[in-house]
C-alpha cells in the first residue's frame, strides 16, 4: 500500500509526497559498470525539480561524498548474503519507503514494490562468461526478482528483447527501456593538457590504442591482443602500445598470458582499475578507442569515449550497433581481421578519423542523465502512486 505523505513548503503543504529508496550498495566499490550506472542515476534524479525523497543504501562511508546532499544514506552490509537475506528488508520496514530500486537482486522479503535495473541477461544467454557459481546465482536471484518486480528497467531495446525473450511469461509492458549516458566529466579537453597527465600519472609517451573494461571473458581482451599483434606486424611503422583499463578478475591470468604470448608484451600496459578523474585524460590521450566485445546490454565505455572526440572502433554484436548507430567502425569480434583493417583504416587515414570523431561527438550527445532520471523518475511514480501524478516542487 503506498504511504500518502505531506510536506511543509513556503505556498502551504504539498499532498503525495513520495520516498523512494535505492540499493547504492555498489558505489564505491570499484564495481564498474553497476556503480556508474547507480551512481550517476541517483545523482540526476536529485537534480530534477521533483518532491520526493530519496534514500541510498551504501556499504561503505567512501560512497557518502560521491552522492548529492539531498540523497539520505543508510549502511548496509557489503556482504551480499547479509545484504539481500536481512539488511535491506530491515532497513525498508523502518524507512517505509513507497518503493524499492535494485539491480539485479532484490531482498529475499521486501515489504514495498520492486524496480529493478537488469542491465542484460547474458548469465542466461552466456553463462561461459561467468564462473559457475556466479551464473547459477544469478539465474535464480534475478530470475525471482523480474518475476516479482513491478517494473522492470533495462539499458537498451536489445536488452529488453533479450530479457522478453528468456522470460518469456513477463507482461511486455512491465519492461522499460531507459538508455545510460555517459556523465559530463566526458567532454573533449586539449589533447596536449590530457597527454601529459597520462604521462604524469602513467609514463605513457607512445601514442596508444585505449579499451575499457574488466579482465572478463566477453570484454574479448584476447581478441584484441590477437588483432593488436597483427597490426603492428602489418604496419610496423605504427608505433603505437595498447593500453587496458579494467579491475582483475578470475579471467586475468588468461588475458596476461595472451600478452605474454604475444610477441609484443613490451608494448601492452594493462592498468587496472582507475580513477574517475583519470578516465576522461585516458580517453582524450589516446589515438583510438577499441571495443571489442562479445557481449553488452549497453556499451557505456563506448560512448564516453565518443563524449571525449575520439574515434571508436567496436564490435557489431549486442547492443553496440544500437548505441553508436553509425558514428563507429564495427567489425566482427570473431573476424580477427576485421579487428586489424578497422584499426589501421583509422590510424592511417586522418579524414577519416576525424569524420568519425565529428560524428562520435553527435551521437553522445544524444543521452544524458538527466533524461534517464526523468524517464525513470515516471516509472517511480507509476509504481508508487499509480493513480497520482507526479507532484512538482513548489517554486
Amino acid at each position: 500500500m503506498t504511504t500518502i505523505r505531506t510536506r511543509k513548503c513556503d505556498t502551504g503543504i504539498l499532498k503525495g509526497f513520495m520516498r523512494f529508496a535505492v540499493d547504492a550498495h555498489a558505489i564505491g566499490r570499484q564495481l564498474t559498470g553497476n556503480e556508474v550506472y547507480i551512481r550517476s542515476l541517483l545523482n540526476a534524479i536529485a537534480r530534477e525539480e521533483r518532491d520526493c525523497e530519496l534514500i541510498a543504501y551504501v556499504s561503505t562511508d567512501q560512497a557518502v561524498p560521491e552522492l548529492s546532499s539531498r540523497i539520505r544514506t543508510r549502511r548496509v552490509a557489503g556482504n551480499a548474503f547479509r545484504r539481500l537475506g536481512l539488511d535491506l528488508a530491515a532497513r525498508v520496514r523502518l524507512d517505509l519507503p513507497d518503493l524499492l530500486h535494485v539491480q539485479y537482486t532484490a531482498p529475499l522479503a521486501c515489504p514495498v514494490p520492486v524496480v529493478v535495473t537488469v542491465h542484460d541477461v547474458s548469465f542466461i544467454e552466456h553463462p561461459e562468461y561467468f564462473t559457475l557459481p556466479r551464473a547459477f546465482q544469478l539465474r535464480r536471484t534475478v530470475g525471482r526478482t523480474v518475476r516479482r518486480a513491478a517494473k522492470i528497467l533495462t539499458v537498451s531495446e536489445f536488452s529488453r528483447s533479450s530479457i522478453l525473450r528468456v522470460y518469456s511469461d513477463l507482461d511486455e509492458s512491465k519492461v522499460v527501456v531507459v538508455p545510460n549516458a555517459a556523465a559530463p566529466e566526458f567532454r573533449p579537453m586539449l589533447r596536449s593538457a590530457a597527454s601529459a597527465a597520462v604521462r604524469a600519472r602513467f609514463s605513457l609517451d607512445a601514442p596508444f590504442l585505449l579499451s575499457v573494461g574488466d579482465l572478463q571473458p566477453r570484454k574479448n581482451h584476447i581478441g584484441l591482443i590477437r588483432g593488436f599483434t597483427q597490426l603492428v606486424r602489418a604496419y610496423p611503422q605504427l608505433r603505437h602500445n595498447l593500453v587496458l583499463v579494467g579491475k582483475e578478475t578470475w579471467f586475468s591470468h588468461r588475458v596476461h598470458a595472451a600478452a605474454d604470448e604475444s610477441g609484443v608484451a613490451d608494448r601492452i600496459r594493462f592498468l587496472g582499475y582507475v580513477s574517475d578523474a583519470a578516465l576522461p585524460e585516458l580517453y582524450n590521450a589516446c589515438d583510438l578507442f577499441v571495443f571489442p566485445s562479445l557481449y553488452e546490454g549497453f556499451g557505456l565505455p563506448a560512448l564516453e569515449a565518443m563524449a571525449c572526440g575520439r574515434a571508436v572502433v567496436c564490435s557489431d554484436t549486442s547492443a553496440l550497433p544500437e548505441v553508436v548507430d553509425g558514428a563507429a567502425l564495427l567489425f566482427d569480434p570473431y573476424a580477427p581481421r576485421e579487428l586489424v583493417r578497422a584499426m589501421a583504416d583509422l590510424l592511417l587515414d586522418a579524414e577519416l578519423r576525424a569524420r568519425m570523431e565529428r560524428l562520435g561527438l553527435q551521437r553522445a550527445a544524444h543521452f544524458s542523465w538527466q533524461n534517464a532520471a526523468e524517464r525513470t523518475l515516471e516509472v517511480f511514480y507509476a509504481v508508487a502512486a499509480p493513480s497520482s501524478p507526479p507532484v512538482e516542487r513548489a517554486a
